[in-house]
């Protein structure tokens, strides 16, 4: 019986890009396919493997495209099915795959179903949504995603005479996933875009597709089960094909979203991302520590999808209380910097204060876990934010190619720009930007660029065995992989003062490491002692190359 290998993805440097935001190629100020195209050589050059879009769908837009009005449909003002098959034909020129959104437990209110539905309680749309004729009485707990925008998760419909179920906002009505009819239309969906030449999907609210929508489950014996269909059908369309699945629950309820490895294939690592920033809230690599071992173990050829911020708020509604109090106070003090009361919207180097040493420990915590790293443009030269957009728009400001007119964004008037880009203080065009991060071997970017080749050269991070060591400081964090004589430990300084850590190595076998950043060595025949500068990491291997 031939060896199975271990899947792309398991291996993969993924990159989410929302593409009006990216690079404007056409000149009228929304970035484009045609923009995104003319920039694949730099993510080539980064050392991207994979790129996640964002919703590019046909969107009256009030939700930053995820009220969906035509899933067949890419939206005029980012291009056409040309551009974006000009796209994807250089993407994998340059061996990039491509996954994006399918956003499917809910559509726009604008969308033909919806229109139809509303009008005729007869047609077979009618039960594409989830209806009531009377005000349904509401569970406690039972609030919409986006508290203190919506008061309720039922809306009447003047039309329809009846209300109507959402968990987003009210003009995303719920579909019902109970239907086998609309269970049909989304294996369409998938069957379309995967003969386009996409190698998978971000599956939006996963949990919600298989939740509670009002009335009725999608099938209370088996809830799991459309998730399987979805994945076993992409499975035979495209053998290899990705589910990357946001789910985010306590640990104990997303290994499930696994099943036996015929659901999804990456689930999004909140918990670890929570805990990074936990760690560094307090220096103190505990946090780390404790998120590894509350994360259950992925079967076989599935795996986390680790990341430091998305281009969504940034979630605590998961974790302890006191943790989440540790982080905002820390990284989000103000009131203008929260969201939902749940969550942070603001950019990874913001948060930071711009000190690349502790961005670039971020980057290199999620470079070394096991799992793909992903992460959203502009992180890799410290993209700032503009917190007086509202909601989401606060992180989506436009890339920052250069220090030239709108950033090198677009050649457009300031006022023809989808958004402005940042114009002032340090994460300004001017101070922040890719042609110059380029010429500079100490920039971010190159420090980015020099993990992600580490990363990518090393096929022990999925074959390895999982390794922590014990450090004799508490602000100091080791783990790595062992597998057939070899050895890859990566260490962590979580504090902002200069240590002096010592670990002991009964655990693994090896002499001597070399410093793969550095080029120092260390001898390890019996005790690992390490000194590291303030936020330093160093990534010990007892290969040279």
């Amino acid at each position: 019986m031939p060896e199975l290998k271990t899947p792309w993805y398991i291996d993969a440097v993924i990159y989410g890009i929302d593409v009006e935001k990216f690079a404007d190629g056409n000149g009228d100020g929304i970035g484009d396919f045609i923009g995104l195209t003319q920039r694949l050589s730099y993510l080539n050059d980064l050392g991207v493997t994979c790129i996640w879009l964002l919703p590019f769908y046909g969107s009256p837009d009030r939700d930053n495209g995820y009220d969906v009005s035509d899933f067949y449909a890419i939206n005029p003002k980012v291009g056409t099915r040309t551009d974006f098959l000009n796209f994807l034909h250089g993407a994998g020129e340059h061996g990039i795959r491509v996954i994006i959104d399918l956003v499917v437990n809910h559509t726009s209110n604008e969308h033909p179903w919806f229109e139809a539905a509303r009008r005729d309680d007869k047609t077979r749309f009618r039960d594409y949504y989830v209806w009531s004729r009377d005000p349904p009485s509401v569970e406690a707990g039972a609030t919409s995603i986006f508290p203190g925008e919506e008061t309720s998760v039922w809306s009447y419909d003047e039309v329809a005479r009846a209300y109507y179920f959402h968990k987003f906002y009210h003009f995303q009505p719920e579909l019902n996933i109970a239907n086998p009819q609309v269970r049909q239309e989304i294996e369409r969906v998938v069957d379309y875009w995967l003969a386009f030449g996409v190698s998978g999907f971000r599956l939006d609210a996963a949990p919600l597709i298989i939740g509670d929508n009002g009335l009725e489950r999608a099938n209370p014996r088996d809830p799991h089960g459309v998730l399987r269909d979805i994945g076993t059908y992409l499975q035979k369309r495209r053998p290899g094909g990705v589910l990357l699945g946001e789910v985010n629950l306590e640990p104990e309820g997303m290994g499930r979203f696994f099943g036996e490895g015929e659901q999804l294939g990456l689930l999004f690592n909140f918990m670890l991302a929570c805990y990074i920033f936990a760690a560094m809230a307090k220096e103190d690599a505990g946090p780390i520590h404790e998120a590894l071992s509350l994360l259950p173990e992925p079967p076989p050829f599935c795996g986390w999808a680790n990341f430091l911020r998305n281009l969504d708020d940034f979630d605590f509604s998961r974790v302890p209380a006191e943790l989440k109090e540790q982080v905002f106070k820390v990284f989000a003090p103000e009131e203008r910097m929260q969201v939902f009361g749940r969550g942070i919207r603001r950019r990874l180097a913001p948060m930071l204060k711009g000190d690349q040493r502790r961005i670039e420990l971020a980057f290199s915590l999620i470079m070394s876990m096991r799992g793909p790293p992903l992460f959203v443009y502009g992180d890799e030269i410290g993209l700032g934010e503009d917190l007086s957009q509202p909601g989401r728009n606060s992180v989506r400001v436009p890339m920052q190619w250069s220090a030239e007119k709108n950033a090198g964004f677009s050649k457009a008037n300031v006022g023809d720009l989808v958004q402005r880009p940042v114009s002032s203080g340090p994460f300004s065009y001017e101070h922040v930007n890719v042609a110059d991060q380029q010429k500079n071997p100490r920039s971010l970017y190159s420090h980015i660029k020099r993990l992600i080749a580490l990363r990518r050269k090393r096929p022990i991070f999925s074959s390895g065995r999982f390794v922590r060591l014990n450090a004799s400081d508490p602000a100091v964090s080791i783990h790595g992989f062992e597998d057939a004589g070899s050895l890859l430990l990566v260490a962590h300084n979580l504090s902002s003062r200069e240590v002096t850590a010592e670990a002991e190595l009964d655990a693994v076998c090896c002499k001597r490491l070399t410093d793969l950043i550095g080029r120092a060595e260390y001898d390890a025949s019996m005790k690992l002692r390490l000194k590291m500068a303030p936020y330093g990491y160093l990534w010990l291997s007892s290969e040279e190359s």
